[in-house]
């Protein structure tokens, strides 16, 4: 399981995963981008907080309490 800070930021890769990292980052939610983006837009996964023009980032809360409300639905 991952090791997450109880508060920060996380940026989508962490969230999603990357094969492309060295080492691979092994995905916290298994879904594809498109799926993530088509899930905030309707307001399944939460709003992303825009630190600047080109990062986008997500509260660690926020991603606890989606794979809390996710465990749930199980």
């Amino acid at each position: 399981m991952h090791t997450l800070p109880s508060t920060g930021y996380l940026r989508l890769k962490q969230i999603l995963g990357s094969n492309k990292s060295n080492p691979p980052i092994p995905p916290l939610i298994p879904i594809g981008k498109t799926s993530w983006w088509a899930g905030v837009r309707t307001g399944k996964f939460p709003k992303p907080i825009k630190l600047s023009k080109r990062i986008t980032v997500w509260r660690v809360a926020d991603i606890y309490q989606l794979i809390k409300e996710m465990d749930k639905q199980k």
